[in-house]
């Protein structure tokens, strides 16, 4: 099985600098373009299926590529972003950290494992990842594409195939993984 693991295209959020997460916000221009790009990448790659975050986000992303590919999106509630920004969510960066620096401080020293008030414990999103993507593992397809948000990238990479830390992801990067039997192996990204 070959797993195409992808971030979706930039977002108003991003250039707004907002905290994200759960925000649900649409692509930008660029990101329209990065999806179409993304497609062009993907025509070749027989993939069978797309699995998607239904965040708008995402979403627009799978369908851009869906009209290149022409396939199946699967809307699979379980890979959208995590909550991690609870009420901070949506708020533009510098406002944030002048009307709430205590809840952006618990951000800055607590990683992933933070508390900061209505946001989504990384165990419980961790879970929800893991259990969607081992679902997707024992599809019956030989090459599905997953589009997504870098949190649950990121998780898939440090919690399934254990590799640590990724770095910085780009807007529509892919990340492409192996399935041999019961072994994961990342092969590549786009960046290499």
């Amino acid at each position: 099985m070959i797993i195409y693991l992808i971030r979706h295209g930039e977002t108003t959020g991003d250039i707004e600098d907002r905290y994200g997460g759960d925000y649900d916000d649409h692509l930008t221009e660029k990101g329209l373009k990065q999806a179409k790009d993304l497609a062009e990448k993907l025509k070749e790659k027989e993939i069978q299926i797309i699995f998607s975050s239904p965040r708008i986000r995402a979403r627009e992303t799978a369908e851009i590529v869906n009209k290149i590919l022409n396939v199946k999106i699967d809307f699979v509630n379980n890979l959208r972003e995590r909550n991690n920004y609870g009420f901070l969510t949506g708020l533009i960066k510098a406002e944030a950290k002048k009307k709430y620096p205590e809840e952006v401080k618990k951000l800055e020293k607590d990683g992933l494992r933070h508390n900061v008030t209505k946001s989504e414990n990384y165990e419980i999103f961790k879970a929800r990842i893991v259990n969607a993507f081992e679902r997707i593992l024992n599809s019956n397809y030989d090459t599905v594409a997953i589009i997504t948000h870098s949190g649950p990238v990121r998780c898939i990479v440090r919690e399934v195939l254990k590799l640590g830390e990724i770095g910085h992801l780009e807007d529509c990067e892919i990340l492409k993984i192996k399935k041999e039997d019961s072994r994961l192996y990342l092969v590549r990204t786009n960046k290499s």
